[in-house]
């Protein structure tokens, strides 16, 4: 091609690129050379506030925003913009938004959704643009209705401050630095306090020290806008911070003043839409009366109310349409809504009464409810006048916590309140969309609220969600809310320290016309919906009886001097203890659900090889037992969580988790099974998670069976009883101890009872109980463990002698230390266990003995706790690898501080053994009452012989200590003690 067309070889300079200032694409460069490139100015102001440098920079970016400012607290920047529409406003309200952003790539890191990119404004960034609207709005002018947009974007953070602050500290600037007429600048401020010192700006690892997180804004001398969550602060130590951030506030004020000096614009003519005189008059000649009327009686309630102020404007747009007057109809709802606002504050300032007849500090009647759903974990119904808010409560495992994306904080949350305001409350039509500014706002200060008194995560590590729907709304909703919330946390169990209670105050001011400062005012306690519209502060304080929990200011004015912010917290405190008085007559302590039909939480501990099992390869087993049984399941590190919707699905699903991990074997004890092989002396059967257990032919039925495969299978599945060991360790299993007999007789209740604990001494939350209970319940359930296994063998034998109530002879040294023993500890490494019932008489009664002395107690699924092995397993009852439990430890030797006492005890029962032996059968002998105990009595039979007498069902009399019996020995038992029953003399 260069051959052919030489000429494009070579091109006159004036064509080439450099001959038109370009550069090529491959040199990396930009495309128009970098001849003379406007230099872009920039300003800035440095100050410190709390011992930390603080930087305001405008020019370099965002240069097309009518107000841009980067504020910059060490490695954290955020960058904060207004813009604002150009056309004339027709409206009569400001359309103020304020968006807040935190995007991943602040902090270095890619986002993980599908599309790897930020979605829809997350909860804590509508959060922090509240923080910045509700200090901002009351400072644009009167009748400024066009449109505004502040987004504040962080640019970069080190994790270390919150940018919240920083960004409101930038919009302020932005502000100054706009067009925009506004009554600016701002301060805004975080105090903390540690060990009751204040701390300016703390970093978020102080805050997680902090008992208060306060956030102040402020005017020079007003303040605007106040939020707290704090761990139960007296008013007297909020007061001193609120005192305290006040002139730290300010600090952030004349630096903005300086930078508005050298870069600002000048503040545009904006069209206001004012009220004229005239309008303003002829209004209120012919709605003030009726208006005045309205509100002075004190018998309409809230849609009385509107209804009649409703007539009244059409009576006023009547009389203007007939007069012609178009003017005052373009804006008769504000002119009446002024009007409104001027008879409601002048009656209350001039007589001290309110829109429904209430005194300034008079709290509406109050109605409680706990328990108002019994399905559910825990539910509340809390009406204050016509507010009504159903709070309900679900938990669930710690993996159900909410998991956060934001700049800094936490990862996860694991108590959630979530505020529902449909409009079916207020009797309105309106459609349901997703996150609302305003219901997440109030969900999450009745969050602060209530976090306050909850457990700690060590304590109670399980996932909380409050559910608050308000049923009907009149003011106030977000602090029944926590009343609410906190009467549903109790009547689910949840072990709170005590009630919270909230409570909105109010206040009216009069203003001097001239100088525009506060004259007047009365503050107004418990405030109405349109207390809260006509009034000047919707001041919420909410606390326990010990302090303040949270606090929400938002207030209308320019301003409101801290000295009155501060008047108004002893008011919220009487209000909020009048409202605890009747929240504590309701319900004030922690509820312990027992019914079947309410939901259910276990936590069980398992070794991390058990867990495996469980969870099967990549979680597929744990996946299918999820779906069969409908139960969710969540694994921890050692910890398996259970939650079921009621007491048949959790029993279920222990079931299959039993079946397949197994749980600490125990005499006693029913356990499902499957027929793994048969021999000719019996079947030996697989249960509890692997292991295998020896169902011998004479333990198949009551009656004789000459050959195991007439009444056994391969395959099939059997619920078996627990009987001991043999002499080899080996685990005995009997299937006739769980059938009934041919009488009718079912087997005996020290079964019964060990097949109760297998289910009940589970962690199971039902929802949360008394810890000291529930091993109170673990403790009593000891008694049916392998430690007594002679007790059940002797009951056994009665029960095929004899069917009326008998006497079982025993020494009373024997039943002492059998009652000692089974209250001690089961840290004391474990006991020396024989139970070789197979051997003669005269071997068993020694073996007897060791067992006597330190029966385990029968373990719940709460502490199954796996014991570490340093050398291999040779237990009895093994587990995999080198793990032992404590029942597989019992073999191991007595510890110190017992072997003197069974030193002693050894020649007494031997004693009363050898006596026990000279009574023959029909012998009868006459016997006192010596002790009254939970299942029997002790008898003294004189010679040195004492004999328990266990209760029958259905059978228990009354008895006395002396009382005297006649008795007959009627048989003896394994052991070779005589066993009686009563003799009826007539």
């Amino acid at each position: 091609m260069r051959r052919s067309k030489p000429l494009l070889r070579t091109l006159p300079h004036f064509l080439t690129w450099r001959a038109f200032r370009f550069r090529t694409i491959c040199s990396g460069r930009h495309a128009l050379a970098a001849g003379s490139v406007k230099h872009l100015e920039s300003f800035t102001e440095q100050f410190e506030v709390g011992s930390r440098l603080i930087t305001l920079e405008t020019g370099k970016i965002a240069r097309f925003a009518n107000g841009a400012v980067v504020l910059a607290m060490e490695n954290t920047s955020v960058l904060s913009t207004v813009t604002s529409a150009k056309g004339d406003a027709v409206r009569d309200f400001l359309p103020l938004t304020v968006d807040y952003q935190e995007k991943q790539f602040v902090q270095g890191v890619i986002p993980t959704s599908f599309m790897r990119r930020e979605g829809a404004p997350k909860e804590r960034e509508l959060l922090c643009g509240r923080i910045i609207d509700r200090p901002i709005r009351p400072l644009f002018l009167p009748g400024f209705y066009h449109e505004v947009q502040v987004t504040a974007s962080v640019l970069s953070s080190d994790g270390k401050q919150d940018p919240d602050v920083l960004s409101a500290n930038a919009t302020s600037a932005a502000l100054m630095l706009s067009d925009i007429p506004w009554g600016g600048p701002i301060g805004m401020v975080r105090i903390g306090r540690i060990c009751g010192q204040f701390i300016v700006n703390p970093t978020m690892d102080e805050l997680k020290l902090s008992d208060l997180n306060l956030i102040y804004a402020c005017t020079k001398d007003k303040t605007l806008m106040i939020d707290v969550q704090a761990r139960e602060i007296s008013e007297k130590d909020l007061e001193a911070g609120l005192r305290m951030a006040h002139p730290e506030a300010v600090k952030y004020i004349e630096p903005q003043i300086r930078l508005a000096a050298k870069a600002g614009k000048s503040k545009k003519e904006y069209k206001l839409s004012m009220l004229s005189d005239k309008t303003l008059e002829k209004v209120g000649n012919i709605a003030e009366a009726p208006i005045e009327a309205v509100f002075t009686d004190p018998s309409y309630g809230k849609f009385e109310r509107g209804e009649a102020l409703e007539n009244i404007t059409q009576d006023v747009k009547k009389v203007l349409e007939e007069e012609g007057d178009e003017e005052s109809l373009k804006v008769l709802s504000k002119a009446v809504d002024t009007v409104r606002k001027k008879v409601v504050r002048k009656r209350i300032i001039a007589e001290g009464y309110r829109l429904d007849g209430r005194q300034l500090d008079e709290v509406r009647p109050l109605y409680c409810e706990a328990g108002y759903l019994s399905m559910l974990h825990g539910s509340a119904l809390f009406s204050r006048g016509e507010t009504q808010v159903l709070c309900t409560v679900t938990l669930g495992a710690p993996t159900d916590a909410q998991r956060l994306e934001s700049v800094v904080g936490p990862p996860t949350k694991r108590f959630m309140l979530h505020y529902s305001f449909p409009p079916f409350c207020i009797n309105e039509v309106g459609k349901r969309g997703g996150l609302n500014r305003r219901e997440v706002g109030h969900g999450t200060l009745a969050e602060k609220a209530l976090l306050a008194v909850l457990p700690p995560e060590e304590d109670f590590p399980y996932t909380v969600r409050v559910n608050s729907e308000v049923m009907a709304s009149d003011g106030s909703t977000s602090m029944a809310t926590v009343c609410g919330g906190s009467m549903a946390l109790m009547d689910a169990g949840i072990p709170v320290r005590e009630h919270v209670a909230g409570v909105s105050v109010g206040l009216v001011s009069e203003l001097d016309p001239s100088t525009g400062e506060i004259t007047d005012y009365r503050i107004l306690t418990d405030i109405l919906g349109l207390e809260d519209h006509l009034g000047d502060i919707d001041f919420k304080i909410a606390g326990s009886r010990n302090g303040v929990t949270a606090i929400q200011l938002d207030m209308k004015p320019a301003g409101i001097p801290l000295d009155i912010i501060c008047e108004c917290l002893e008011p919220g405190r009487k209000a909020r203890v009048q409202i605890l008085d009747h929240m504590d007559q309701e319900i004030n302590v922690p509820r312990n659900k027992n019914d079947s039909t309410s939901p259910r939480l276990a936590t069980l501990k398992y070794n991390n090889d058990a867990l495996r099992r469980l969870i099967g390869p990549m979680g597929a087993l744990k996946r299918k037992m999820e779906e069969e049984t409908g139960a969710r399941m969540s694994v921890g590190d050692g910890t398996l969580t259970i939650v079921a919707k009621n007491q048949s699905v959790m029993d279920k699903v222990l079931e299959k988790i039993d079946f397949i991990v197994g749980r600490e074997i125990e005499v006693g004890g029913i356990y499902t099974g499957i027929v793994a092989t048969i021999k000719e002396y019996g079947a030996f059967v697989e249960f509890n998670g692997g292991q295998q257990g020896l169902l011998h032919i004479s333990e198949l039925s009551h009656e004789p069976v000459s050959r195991v495969s007439e009444v056994v299978s391969v395959g099939q599945k059997l619920s078996l009883m627990c009987i001991g060991q043999d002499v080899h360790g080996n685990i005995k299993l009997s299937l006739k101890a769980t059938l009934p007999r041919r009488g009718g007789m079912e087997t005996n209740d020290v079964v019964e009872g060990s097949v109760a604990s297998a289910k009940e001494t589970a962690n199971i939350w039902a929802p949360v109980g008394n810890v000291s209970s529930t091993q109170e319940q673990q403790n009593s359930v000891s008694e049916s463990s392998l430690g007594n296994l002679e007790l059940g063998e002797a009951k056994s034998q009665t029960s095929q002698t004899s069917q009326v109530p008998v006497i079982l002879i025993r020494s009373a040294a024997e039943c002492d230390e059998e009652e000692k023993s089974s209250s001690l500890n089961l840290s004391s490494k474990g006991s020396h266990v024989d139970n070789e019932v197979e051997l003669d008489r005269k071997s068993k009664s020694r073996r007897s003995q060791n067992v006597n002395d330190s029966p385990p107690k029968s373990k719940s699924r709460r502490s199954q706790v796996v014991i570490d092995s340093p050398s291999s397993h040779s237990g009895p009852l093994p587990y995999k690898n080198v793990k032992k439990t404590k029942l597989s430890m019992m073999k191991e030797s007595k510890s110190d501080h017992q072997r003197p006492e069974e030193d002693e005890q050894e020649p007494k029962d031997k004693e009363s053994s050898e006596s026990a032996k000279d009574l023959k059968l029909g012998t009868k002998v006459t016997a006192k009452v010596d002790q009254i105990r939970a299942h029997g009595l002790v008898l003294d039979l004189g010679g040195g012989i004492r004999g328990m007498y266990r209760f029958e069902e259905n059978n228990k009399k009354d008895f006395k200590i002396g009382d005297e019996m006649r008795v007959v020995c009627s048989s003896f038992s394994s052991k070779g003690i005589p066993v009686l029953s009563f003799v009826d003399d007539e």
